[in-house]
């Protein structure tokens, strides 16, 4: 069963591509809704959604009256082979800055420092929980208007406008499918593990305008697909409303789980890996999570 989780608010005179009156300063907030698969699903199996998360992915969508949050976490897989499920450091540290979120213990215009504090609250348990993660948090400043980002590792977002993508993040990577990443390392093994600290996350600030599309998510999207497959799938985006967001985003998230396990499909994943000399062809079965964003105007 295809699980989607929304959030927001229908507002009205909310049309992709409207505009505002500079007379007028109303609010801005965001229209969200999310989707994802398994990597352990094939196709035609459907798609479930383990807690607040998909396979070893997470994610949070949080509403606070300064500001619309939203994050993505990426597990490391590799903690398996050390019997760690990985979706638990991922979806403790979304869950995390969530809570932070609704007890505003935040500034809207500081993602970093979200992820900096619920990374530290993770370390500071008496039990500490094993894993590591990628992350990239959203901020919509609902009165400033303006989208504050923090992105470690190869999770990410990008905006469009009018059909175009006009800012996008960065990936951070140490080497080829190497991603920077928050972890915690058992004693013995800290010196063997990755661990990135949470202010090398890639921050940004962009000003939007009503009906730009905020799209954010784990790898296994972006690995999957093009810019071009992407800005062809958005355009199935026919307005602001959930049924139509929610359309979009199954079928966004949906054509990337078809790609992932076609082997003759040369992916963008195959095309990065041969550009550093690996002989490899085909989609890449992952963890898919998306959540499909819409810039609105709120009514109040």
């Amino acid at each position: 069963m295809q699980s989607v989780l929304a959030y927001g608010r229908i507002v009205a005179r909310t049309v992709l591509g409207g505009g505002l009156r500079q007379s007028e300063r109303r609010e801005y907030r965001l229209i969200t809704v999310s989707c994802g698969f398994g990597k352990d699903l094939r196709k035609g199996s459907g798609t479930t959604a383990k807690g607040s998360g998909y396979g070893d992915d997470a994610c949070f969508v949080a509403a606070h009256r300064l500001a619309d949050v939203l994050g993505v976490a990426d597990g490391v897989g590799g903690w398996w082979d050390y019997g760690v499920d990985p979706s638990q450091f991922s979806t403790t540290l979304m869950q995390t800055c969530e809570r932070l979120v609704q007890e505003g213990l935040f500034v809207p215009s500081n993602p970093v420092g979200i992820l900096t504090a619920s990374y530290n609250e993770m370390l500071q348990n008496k039990a500490p929980l094993l894993g590591s993660s990628t992350a990239c948090l959203v901020i919509l400043d609902r009165q400033k208007r303006c989208l504050y980002t923090a992105n470690l590792g190869d999770s990410g977002f990008l905006i469009v406008r009018d059909g175009k993508i006009i800012h996008r993040s960065d990936e951070q990577q140490h080497y080829f499918n190497t991603p920077f990443q928050l972890a915690i390392a058992p004693p013995e093994a800290q010196d063997s593990i990755l661990n990135d600290s949470p202010e090398a996350a890639e921050g940004s600030m962009f000003n939007v305008e009503v009906g730009d599309i905020i799209l954010t998510a784990t790898d296994g999207l972006f690995d999957n697909m093009s810019d071009y497959m992407i800005l062809q799938q958005l355009r199935k985006l026919k307005d602001s409303s959930y049924q139509s967001l929610n359309e979009t985003v199954k079928s966004l998230a949906k054509r990337a789980q078809q790609l992932a396990y076609d082997p003759n499909y040369m992916s963008p994943f195959a095309q990065h890996a041969c550009e550093n000399g690996l002989n490899v062809q085909g989609g890449k079965p992952d963890d898919i999570t998306v959540l499909l964003s819409v810039v609105t105007e709120s009514k109040e």
